[in-house]
């Protein structure tokens, strides 16, 4: 969003961090970024001041329905009377509901987290006082109403032809095997268990399971047979600039998407990403992603490794059809999923709140 933004706008990525980190995707992007460091109540209360006094612009876009990106947006908007525009593309609440009703009652007395339940929940409260939302999928706009933009990609920079599949695998050290990847951090409404069960059901010596996006710590197959880990290669952390030579690796990318309330309000940007560079993508039924793959790519159900290690297999027995399902998905992306796409919708809503043109 701030790189379709910045075409016609002068762009600043600001927000409060725990660890006073930058994200480490963005750690590289020409964006200027600003973050604050924050702690728990009461002493985040320092770091809401703070950012309150430093923050300077025409528009604000909250870009999270939690405490600190729009509860200090809204705030902001209140004393200074400049527009706030909220961007959702998470249910929020919905990665603390799967913990049951007593998991939520717990999670519901958590007062000094800014961000946890209690006062996530009071965010979406809050919806209305935005001058304009915007959501990413149709189960979000059905809970916060707003205008529809799907995640978008820069089509040029996430190019296959701009890389050497080969070439990138000697690099990474996968030789000639044949690749099926996951990106993204892993966790478990992902589907990260039911991707293992499927890919050791495959009976092939030169598959390997690369993960891309964990941290360090990430042992997928600690408990696994020895077959197993000799199939699963997990790679450092990758700045976003890196994230297209990477992909280009891939014969296959695989979202196995859990139906849970962790899912529901989401769209993984990286179907995103494997589309614009015309990968297979097996995926599945869950939220808008049969509808953003429209029939080019593979869906099978949430939670079936049995029918993930089938549609794996048969992706494997057939990669000229693969190769044209992946073809398509990138046709379908530059038409409507590109970077283009969203500049353009951006700057719909921006004047319409502005009353600018």
């Amino acid at each position: 969003m701030a790189s379709a933004l910045a075409t016609r706008h002068d762009v600043k990525i600001i927000g409060a961090s725990k660890n006073g980190d930058i994200w480490y995707p963005m750690r590289d992007i020409e964006i200027p970024i600003q973050i604050y460091p924050w702690s728990r109540y009461p002493h985040f209360i320092s770091t809401i001041r703070k950012m309150l006094r430093e923050m300077d612009a025409d528009i604000y876009i909250a870009c999270k329905l939690r405490p600190t990106s729009f509860g200090i947006a809204l705030l902001k908007k209140w004393f200074s009377g400049k527009p706030v525009m909220v961007d959702i593309d998470d249910w929020e609440a919905g990665f603390y509901y799967h913990s049951g009703f007593w998991g939520c009652v717990g999670r519901f007395l958590n007062f000094s987290n800014p961000n946890g339940l209690p006062y996530t929940w009071f965010m979406e409260k809050l919806v209305g006082f935005a001058d304009s939302i915007i959501v990413s999928n149709k189960f979000l706009q059905n809970r916060f109403t707003g205008h529809l933009i799907h995640h978008c990609r820069d089509t040029k920079v996430l190019n296959p032809d701009n890389f050497d599949s080969q070439e990138v695998k000697e690099s990474l050290g996968l030789g000639k095997n044949r690749v099926i990847m996951f990106m993204g951090t892993p966790r478990a409404h992902k589907g990260i268990d039911d991707l293992i069960k499927a890919v050791d059901n495959l009976n092939h010596s030169d598959l390997r399971l690369v993960f891309i996006g964990a941290e360090p710590s990430f042992d997928p197959v600690r408990n696994s047979p020895t077959s197993t880990q000799q199939k699963v290669l997990v790679l450092p952390k990758i700045p976003f600039k890196e994230l297209p030579k990477h992909l280009s690796a891939a014969d296959i990318l695989v979202v196995p998407q859990r139906d849970t309330t962790d899912t529901q309000g989401q769209i993984p940007a990286k179907l995103f990403d494997a589309m614009a560079m015309a990968k297979p993508v097996i995926t599945t039924r869950v939220s808008d992603i049969p509808e953003v793959l429209g029939g080019n790519g593979y869906l099978v159900e949430p939670g079936n490794p049995e029918e993930l290690a089938r549609t794996l297999q048969h992706v494997l027995d057939h990669p000229e059809e693969a190769k044209e399902k992946g073809l398509r998905a990138r046709d379908r992306c530059i038409e409507l999923y590109d970077l283009k796409v969203m500049e353009e919708k951006l700057q719909n809503l921006i004047e319409k709140i502005t009353g600018s043109s």
